[in-house]
């Protein structure tokens, strides 16, 4: 029987088991994920095998990156098909052909920052491209800044500081751009999401949401933004409701339309256990990332379980 999620126009069927390995392979936390023009689907994951591909019905087409990356965050797919490759284990952007090439990396490998000293990188969350293909790289764990860089990979200026004001950023975790240029930031433990112009003046805040982690918006005019929200990190709100996690898709107002996940957190087709990464394809297709292993103490004192869900596809119902 499937099971049906999302409310009003946003209705979706979920399938749990898309997505085929070979033999022997097994899909651990996934970061992000990216569609390309032929709504192929690019899995950022932490396993053996941190990029790969699956066609749209779930069938597996090839993998790479087993010697390039440490630790898998973000992923951007750009209108060239640049995949931007951000890893916040090894402190840096690279940005890769379809096929797994490395076309240019930004950031020094392995070598981190001083602790929110505001230069690049300590721990980079996630990229984000201007219409005019400056790139934006959110900077993240040991940093509370969002870098903006040329095209050709030299940095323009940087924004933002610890702390809660407008502007300022605990945790920015992801981060995204419109076709009018206006740059979105996750600011994941502000419960919020921060909205700059392109040259990172403060513009406008979202609120209703509970630590923003994936964040994904849609192409054309008043796209849509899927929003991946973690929901409670600390034991004492375990099994409060109503705070995720989930996914919640809004205007590009910050107008919340749809909530697609139970009030609680768990492994039922309905729920989710911790969704990080997000993309949508040309159907209209959720593809859902989660860091479920790496979520799990936040999660139960029991052990972590020998296998956990952390890829699925809700697809829309017209």
């Amino acid at each position: 029987m499937s099971v049906m999620v999302g409310s009003g126009d946003y209705i979706y069927r979920v399938d749990p088991q898309w997505g085929r390995l070979p033999d022997g392979w097994d899909l651990r936390d996934v970061a992000a994920v990216a569609v390309d023009r032929k709504d192929n689907v690019y899995v950022f994951n932490r396993g053996a095998h941190p990029m790969i591909v699956f066609d749209r019905d779930g069938n597996f087409l090839r993998a790479w990156g087993e010697n390039i990356f440490s630790r898998a965050h973000g992923l951007h797919i750009g209108p060239d098909e640049t995949l931007y490759c951000t890893d916040d284990g090894d402190h840096t952007m690279r940005a890769c052909t379809l096929d797994g090439k490395v076309v240019m990396t930004i950031g020094i490998p392995g070598k981190p920052s001083p602790f929110m000293a505001g230069e690049p990188f300590h721990r980079c969350t996630h990229t984000a491209l201007s219409p005019q293909g400056d790139l934006y790289i959110s900077d993240g764990y040991g940093n509370a800044r969002v870098h903006k860089y040329a095209p050709d990979g030299r940095l323009l200026f940087s924004w933002g500081e610890p702390g809660t004001d407008p502007g300022q950023f605990n945790i920015p975790h992801n981060i995204c751009c419109d076709a009018d240029g206006w740059v979105y930031v996750a600011d994941r433990e502000n419960h919020r999401v921060q909205v700059f112009d392109g040259n990172g003046r403060f513009e406008t805040q979202w609120h209703n949401m509970h630590r923003p982690c994936g964040l994904c918006m849609a192409t054309g005019a008043d796209p849509l933004c899927y929003i991946g929200e973690l929901g409670p990190g600390m034991k004492v709100n375990r099994e409060t409701p109503n705070l995720g996690p989930r996914i919640s898709i809004m205007n590009n107002k910050g107008e919340l339309l749809a909530r697609i996940g139970d009030i609680h957190r768990g492994m039922a087709p309905n729920q989710f256990l911790a969704p990080h990464g997000l993309a949508v394809d040309s159907h209209g297709d959720i593809y859902v990332g989660e860091v479920s292993y790496t979520n799990w103490p936040s999660i139960s004192d029991e052990p972590v379980p020998n296998h956990l869900r952390t890829l699925r596809k809700l697809i829309r119902v017209t």
